[in-house]
């Protein structure tokens, strides 16, 4: 990203602003003002008809180099990675984590309502293609304004 570390954080901290970089999360509501280390948020996600809340809190904030959050329904911990680039840029890296494995409820839920393992699989990796296109867009178009 054609953008400074500093200027890459702030975007991808801003939980509320997600819903409008992934095609997952159509709401994110903070909990208790400004994002750090601890903060809860919930979303609500959406794939075609079907809706689904989750609760988040952040369990990792380094500023400017690491931010996560784990999903209290699933286990899962989605990450974003951030190193200075020697022409002055971010390389950013988005990870989906499962240290602890993936809940039983949310195995169940994928394979039954949303399409199975592989498929829901593939559209979060889409979906991470989308988000940080869409974080390379605003921060390049925010440098140049």
């Amino acid at each position: 990203i054609d953008a400074p570390p500093a200027q890459v954080w702030a975007l991808v901290t801003d939980l509320a602003a997600m819903a409008a970089r992934s095609p997952q999360v159509v709401r994110s509501t903070i909990k208790g003002g400004a994002v750090a280390q601890g903060t809860k948020f919930s979303n609500l996600n959406r794939q075609g008809p079907l809706f689904w809340p989750t609760k988040g809190k952040v369990v990792r904030f380094e500023p400017h180099t690491d931010f996560a959050f784990r999903i209290a329904e699933n286990k899962t911990i989605w990450s974003f990675a951030l190193e200075p680039t020697a022409t002055g840029g971010t390389l950013l890296t988005q990870r989906r984590e499962t240290p602890d494995g993936i809940s039983g409820i949310s195995l169940t839920l994928t394979k039954y309502v949303l399409g199975g393992q592989e498929g829901f699989t593939a559209r979060l990796r889409a979906g991470m293609q989308q988000t940080l296109e869409a974080i390379k867009a605003d921060a390049e178009r925010a440098r140049v304004a």
